[in-house]
């Protein structure tokens, strides 16, 4: 868009709020800078920004504040996964084949899919390649994370994953995951 302002395409850029234009008041200053050069103008479709001075503080505290709402919000979403990493609880994400979540936000073993990932394991301790594995895994009906055929950076992802061995990690939290039960309520961990 910037670029595209210097072929005088067009006069104006509308946004909803300032702060869908920029998250921080150096880059907004600066691309409003170089829309200004070209003749551009940002408007917001719902914040009346007068032209005169007022203006100028008015839309100078709008920007400061998405600044800073971005800034708390960030340091808040961290706080909160990492709380959940310390209680070893699903923050989202790709969810390794073999596991499935259960309505507390912890990990189980998915009885399913969990022998096909145990074998795996078993197999590579026997000195199986990751392509062999690979092979095996697709024979057996076995996806990657994109419900794909496995390929072989799917399997050394796999066999790398330490999350296989119980650990949970998240940041600089890491854990030995307590919660993760098989159908007896004994703890696992895919690596015997």
């Amino acid at each position: 868009m910037i670029k595209d302002s210097g072929k005088k395409l067009f006069d104006m850029v509308i946004v909803w709020k300032l702060d869908r234009f920029a998250r921080n008041r150096y880059d907004s200053a600066r691309y409003k800078s170089s829309l200004k050069k070209n003749g551009v103008k940002v408007v917001s479709s719902t914040e009346v920004i007068s032209e005169g001075a007022e203006g100028i503080i008015l839309e100078s505290v709008l920007e400061g504040y998405a600044e800073y709402y971005s800034a708390d919000l960030s340091e808040k979403v961290i706080r909160g996964m990492t709380d959940n990493a310390l209680k070893c609880k699903y923050n989202g994400g790709t969810l390794p084949t073999g596991y499935m979540i259960d309505e507390e936000r912890r990990f189980q073993i998915n009885p399913l899919t969990a022998p096909l990932i145990l074998e795996a394991f078993k197999r590579h301790d026997e000195g199986a390649t990751m392509t062999e594995i690979r092979d095996w895994l697709n024979e057996q009906g076995a996806t990657n994370t994109r419900g794909e055929d496995m390929e072989y950076n799917s399997v050394e992802h796999l066999l790398k994953n330490r999350r296989y061995i119980g650990e949970f990690r998240y940041r600089e939290v890491i854990k030995v995951d307590p919660f993760v039960k098989t159908k007896n309520q004994q703890s696992l961990s895919f690596i015997i």
